[in-house]
């Protein structure tokens, strides 16, 4: 169920903090309108003065008024859209920045749940109708009721009658325009989720492309985006249809007041109880007073779209960031690094743990590794300890402190992670490397680069480190794409690590300068090794097996072997092939 943005919540938030902008931008199309209505106003003295007496003066003064109200529109209407158009870029900025900023501190299973194209969309899209808000949009709203109010009651004075019989249609036409944007306001909610949902599938195309072609499933992927485009076109011909009701509405009834008026104003002038100049300035201030009415209907349409828009941002701003899901008010600057896991489960759904009543101390500086098959809970423990998700029961204590009570900006300052498929930004290798630390010195960099052995492969590229290495690094090999990686971690210099199959993707060469650049790496550091080739985790201090996200077994590595049970089986399996 969507949460509708109310007009408080967006007067308080989006028009009060402009008001005095909003209200100079009011004052100048009051002057606007104002200074419109002075041609209608004049054309009644032209047809009853100055022509019937021939007053040449009369004609060069009403002129100098007409071109003066005429300049008057101009200057206003131009600051108008400078003062108020560019005021609305500026909110839509400044609104994307605070989206993208809540998004990205929403926990890591929101991510896990929405495709990254789909969350591009919210953050891009979902704002721009606020343009309509703040823009001349709301200002046009206002100028044209206000528009409409000054004609009407100079309508009156010209012909009760007349008026009276302008307004049955006018509010027809208005009751039908207040049905259909109720009806409209849905359909726009449901497009920006629509479009999210399309531009996220074909943000996975694009990332995804060589495995697609790999697969030759470009046929199945194109179906798949003309669906999502078809389901698209669906919803803007619901609303083109609405907007289109409202359109043919305002053109058949305000027809027919047109024509009843050329019946009525016809026949009262044959009677002599209406002039020609009345007339004139009655069907002219009719258009004044009509345009906006119409005009009316496609900035309702505008600011529907605004709040359909306002509706799905407030959804992401009422849901809760990592930090504020648990009571995390305790700041650790200063982390030590014993790690305690304490009667530890976690579930990825309601009643199915993954890992089931786990305890176990990893001290200040020590290594331990995670072994087991795929599957067995050896990621959910590592996440568990980056504070990507929150146990089910149990305690997962820092220092002896309850890390979901800790803010996670204290603790992961001091969090180094390497990941077997580790993400490298598109741009240089200089700049993925000085991620965690863009203020390094040009020393810590250079020895980051040499510990993790980056330069072994940089010097034979022309531009070096300030070479671009494309899109998640599709420039580099696996081996590469790692030791980058490793060097990131080295240089965070963080007090807790870990390494998520780390050596996974180097061939023997790599893996053995990288497993000394890794001792180097954990060296006084709490580390957490998740490791399928076990011959990489022969010196861990403690070795646990993990089996149905229970610890089955646990120790060194000679006491593993000697025990002869899952390790045993594991290891010797491994040997053989």
């Amino acid at each position: 169920m969507s949460k509708k943005a109310s007009i408080g919540q967006v007067f308080k938030t989006i028009i009060l903090p402009r008001k005095k902008l909003l209200i100079l931008g009011l004052f100048l199309i009051v002057i606007s309108r104002l200074a419109s209505l002075v041609l209608p106003g004049a054309s009644k003295y032209l047809m009853d003065d100055v022509i019937v007496n021939k007053d040449f003066e009369m004609l060069k003064m009403l002129i100098a008024i007409v071109v003066s109200a005429i300049v008057v529109q101009a200057i206003t209407s131009f600051a108008l859209t400078r003062l108020l158009s560019v005021e609305a870029q500026h909110l839509i900025a400044q609104l994307r920045v605070k989206v993208q900023k809540k998004i990205i501190q929403l926990p890591i299973n929101f991510f896990d749940n929405n495709q990254s194209g789909a969350l591009v969309s919210r953050i891009m899209s979902d704002v721009e109708g606020v343009r309509n808000l703040v823009g001349t949009g709301l200002v046009q709203l206002f100028g044209g009721i206000l528009t409409a109010i000054i004609s009407l009651v100079l309508l009156i004075r010209i012909s009760p009658m007349m008026t009276l019989y302008v307004l049955v249609p006018v509010i027809i036409f208005g009751v039908i325009s207040l049905k259909a944007f109720s009806y409209i306001r849905p359909i726009f909610r449901t497009r920006g989720k629509i479009n999210a949902e399309v531009t996220g599938r074909l943000t996975e195309t694009l990332n995804g492309i060589r495995v697609i072609k790999g697969f030759n499933a470009e046929e199945q992927e194109i179906k798949t985006f003309e669906l999502g485009a078809l389901r698209l076109y669906e919803n803007v011909k619901k609303s083109l249809t609405s907007t289109a009701l409202v359109t043919s509405s305002a053109t058949f009834l305000l027809g027919l007041a047109t024509a009843g008026i050329m019946g009525i104003g016809g026949y009262m002038i044959m009677h002599d109880d209406l002039t020609i100049g009345d007339f004139l300035s009655f069907t002219l201030f009719l258009g004044f007073m009509i345009a906006p009415i119409v005009q009316m209907s496609n900035i309702g349409s505008q600011l529907t779209e605004a709040f359909a828009g306002l509706d799905r941002t407030e959804e992401i701003m009422e849901m809760d960031t990592e930090d504020e899901l648990g009571e995390r008010r305790i700041e650790l600057n200063d982390i030590k690094g014993d790690i305690r896991f304490d009667h530890v489960s976690f579930a990825y759904e309601e009643d199915k743990n993954v890992i089931k009543d786990v305890s176990f101390d990893a001290p200040r500086g020590s290594v331990t590794a995670l072994v087991g098959t795929s599957g067995s809970g050896k990621s959910t423990i590592a996440g568990l300890v980056a504070s990507f998700i929150q146990p089910a029961s149990g305690q997962v204590m820092i220092d002896e402190t309850d890390l979901s009570t800790v803010t996670l900006n204290s603790y992961r300052k001091q969090l180094g992670v390497v990941l077997q498929d580790d993400f490298l930004f598109e741009g240089t290798i200089r700049e993925n490397i000085l991620f965690p630390r863009p203020d390094s010195s040009e020393s810590e960099l250079i020895n980051a680069v040499k510990a993790a052995h980056v330069d072994e492969f940089t010097d034979r590229f022309e531009e070096g480190m300030d070479t671009i290495i494309g899109e998640r690094g599709v420039k580099l090999s696996g081996g590469q794409r790692q030791r980058i990686a490793i060097a990131r971690a080295i240089l965070a210099d963080p007090k807790i690590l870990i390494l998520d199959e780390a050596t996974s993707n180097l061939d023997t060469e790599s893996e053995s300068y990288i497993q000394e650049s890794l001792k180097v790496l954990m060296k006084g550091r709490t580390t957490f090794v998740i490791a399928h080739r076990l011959s990489t985790i022969k010196q861990a201090d403690q070795i646990l097996v993990i089996e149905g996200g229970q610890i089955a077994e646990y120790g060194t590595h000679d006491e593993l072997i000697a025990k002869e049970g899952r390790y045993y089986q594991l290891y010797t399996y491994q040997a053989k092939i």
